[in-house]
């Protein structure tokens, strides 16, 4: 599937702003061969219904109970802990609202694609052109598409709110990681805090599963809208013809995005973009685009990793919340290739850290 045609020309200008780079010459060199496949046939074969969401549960186990030592570490320990208390608490609730999401995203793909294959079977045997019943129904199907295109609204709203728990429960675990270097505590105060820590480290890996599965669903949602809507303008022209056109649910993809294990980075190997997260709100999209249709141009079957690099952090805390941050940030590089129409399925995500990073950067790199 190719990316979406806009002014390439603009895109290209901006191609060397501030917070991302782009290495063209050393990837594609200009005497090496280039495929002249077309990227379309590259795309997977059409599925039979919407892409399997994830199914996963993600409830708190609770904070253990901790007695009053008198000291100031067991004051901090006692407030550590209501602090991950209402963390877990957060966390339920978004639980709930994930399985809420999901439930009805079912409900309306089933819906849709009821209707689409009434529309299908009609068209199968022949009708009249501009039946006013299939229009009624194609009516139909695009309002059923446009409650899924809400449901990944709230997927991606989620998505936020879980970010900013990811965020919270990486600065929690350094915090209780630094209550115990604290003097005045008792032993009780170091039993207490390892307890904490322990639930704190289980908190944080959930958080990031959760959000993991999150950006799974809600990525492989926008491409199956994304795809549907080419589907639903195929199926007008076969309503307006009063028959059906072959291939008209064609370049459904299901994408996939599975946590991959940490990436090696080879020597002398060289990102095609390369993007720093140094400052807020940082544009990348255009450079992003521009470097990415580039690449589609020379090698039309060329597929890509988006690694999240983290700088080596002095303590675990610091480590834990940079590569949280920079893992944030390639999710958000990875909505951004769907957006843009970029199949999923030949994205890979990794993450990895670099002695060489001062700050949080993502790396983009073809293969």
């Amino acid at each position: 599937m190719a990316l979406k045609k806009t002014h390439a020309a603009a895109l290209c200008a901006a191609l060397l702003a501030g917070g991302c780079s782009f290495a063209e010459d050393a990837l594609f060199p200009a005497t090496g061969t280039v495929a002249t496949q077309s990227a379309a046939s590259t795309d997977q074969a059409p599925a039979e219904g919407p892409p399997v969401m994830g199914s996963s549960s993600y409830e708190p186990v609770g904070v253990t109970a901790g007695s009053p030592t008198g000291t100031f570490v067991g004051a901090k320990a006692a407030s550590l802990r209501n602090d991950l208390s209402g963390l877990q608490a957060t966390l339920s609730r978004q639980n709930q609202a994930l399985q809420q999401i999901r439930t009805e995203t079912v409900q309306d793909s089933q819906r849709y694609h009821g209707t689409v294959a009434a529309i299908n079977a009609r068209l199968q045997v022949g009708t009249t052109p501009g039946n006013p019943i299939l229009n009624q129904q194609w009516n139909a199907a695009q309002g059923e598409l446009d409650r899924i295109t809400d449901d990944v609204l709230k997927m991606n709203r989620l998505t936020n709110d879980v970010t900013s728990s990811s965020t919270m429960a990486a600065f929690l675990l350094e915090s209780v990681r630094a209550a115990r270097s604290l003097s005045g505590a008792v032993d009780e105060d170091h039993r207490q805090l390892r307890i904490l820590e322990d639930e704190t480290n289980r908190t944080v890996v959930m958080v990031e599963r959760l959000l993991s599965e999150l950006t799974t669903d809600a990525t492989r949602q926008q491409q199956y809208v994304a795809s549907e809507k080419q589907n639903l303008n195929t199926l007008a022209l076969g309503i307006k013809n009063g028959a059906l056109f072959a291939g008209g649910l064609g370049n459904r993809v299901n994408a996939s995005y599975d946590s991959a294990p940490p990436r090696t980075i080879a020597s002398g190997e060289t990102p095609l973009v390369t993007i720093r997260f140094d400052r807020p709100n940082v544009n990348y999209e255009p450079a992003l685009y521009a470097a990415i249709k580039s690449a589609l141009d020379r090698r039309p079957t060329a597929t890509f990793n988006v690694v999240a690099v983290s700088p080596v952090g002095s303590t675990p805390g610091q480590q834990a919340l940079a590569a949280s941050t920079a893992k944030r940030n390639a999710d958000s590089v990875l909505r951004s290739l769907t957006n843009m129409n970029l199949p999923a399925s030949r994205v890979n995500v990794s993450s990895t850290t670099s002695n060489a990073a001062t700050g949080g950067e993502v790396q983009v790199f073809v293969r």
